[in-house]
């Protein structure tokens, strides 16, 4: 097999190499459990590929400098410049702004993320998260924990709006599962070209302020980029209606957390569930644990125990596309 050198980087000749089977490598971000159901899914999909799984930084930094292939949840700087060899990095989740997709990029590596598997179960939670605050369901624990048999106000989704924000796979499902309920849906994204199957109104960025304004709920799952960080300030939040509820199962840096905090505080908008926050953990000292217009859960909106296997089914129609040298064939490619 022959290799090239480029940028001080030993790379296999993709045009010799078509058609092999190069071996994958599972770094340590995955756990024991992860990486089998991984293993068993590609090595039954794709024959007798070989999987190498490394459950420690230090077998990872090891394997790491001949790899070229490598599936992993996160990549520091320290084992992106040892990777030597690296071809393809194939991230096992929807984003991949944790990367240095610059260098990454500089070093004409392909790197493709996961997303789509998210989609079902982050859908799910937005709508729970709706029902949650429209059924007020958050006074019914609060009765039980005290034991007291009191009725409260509720609300119905039906007749609602729902603004989404980001139309992406977990959007498009958003809608998907909103309009049974009877909800008119909006939808946001910056490319009006497609899109606009799934809701009753397309809009474009120029127009959040029109969207923010006619929702009763504003669910967030757009990507984190230098222009959607802290696109929920303190004026689109004082643009929200006072009932609101804004829904956040995108990134954390989508708001401006200090600015919900003010906006919670003094009922400028009626709450919030928050599966993602700007520092994770969220810090014990922070008044988002407080506040009774608030849901927090810890990051699992796109959890759920097909993760894997649909992790899998990407990785295994990706490296098809690889060994083939089919490159515009790979799913989620960023780069």
């Amino acid at each position: 097999m022959s290799a090239v050198h480029t940028k001080g980087y030993v790379r296999r000749d993709r045009a010799t190499a078509m058609g092999t089977q190069p071996p994958i490598l599972l770094g340590y971000t995955l756990d024991d459990e992860e990486a089998t159901t991984l293993t068993n899914v590609l090595q039954s999909t794709l024959g007798d590929v070989s999987v190498d799984y490394r459950p420690t930084p230090a077998g990872t930094r090891s394997a790491i400098e001949s790899a070229e292939i490598l599936v992993t949840f996160g990549l520091t700087d320290e084992l992106l410049e040892r990777a030597q060899s690296l071809e393809w990095i194939q991230a096992l989740s929807a984003g991949v702004d944790s990367y240095d997709v610059a260098t990454i990029e500089s070093r004409e590596i392909v790197l493709t993320s996961a997303s789509g598997v998210h989609a079902q179960p982050a859908a799910e939670q937005a709508i729970g998260y709706m029902l949650a605050f429209e059924r007020n369901f958050p006074a019914a624990f609060s009765n039980q924990q005290r034991g007291v048999f009191e009725r409260y106000a509720v609300g119905e989704l039906h007749g609602s709006t729902v603004g989404i924000v980001g139309l992406g796979a977990i959007g498009r499902r958003v809608a998907e599962l909103a309009t049974p309920f009877g909800v008119e849906t909006i939808g946001l994204k910056r490319d009006l070209s497609t899109g606009g199957d799934v809701v009753d109104e397309l809009v474009g960025p120029e127009d959040l302020e029109s969207l923010l304004v006619r929702s009763d709920h504003v669910v967030l799952c757009c990507p984190l980029t230098e222009q959607t960080r802290k696109m929920i300030d303190t004026q689109a939040l004082r643009t929200m209606n006072d009932d609101a509820v804004l829904i956040n199962v995108g990134r954390g840096g989508l708001v401006d957390e200090p600015a919900l905090e003010r906006a919670l505080q003094r009922d400028w908008i009626g709450g919030a569930a928050l599966d993602v926050t700007a520092t994770e953990p969220l810090p014990g000292d922070s008044v988002l644990w407080k506040l009774s217009n608030v849901l927090l859960t810890p990051h699992t909106a796109g959890a759920t125990p097909a993760y894997m296997d649909r992790c899998a089914s990407i990785v295994a129609k990706n490296y098809r596309a690889y060994v083939d040298g089919d490159l515009t064939g790979l799913t989620n490619r960023i780069v």
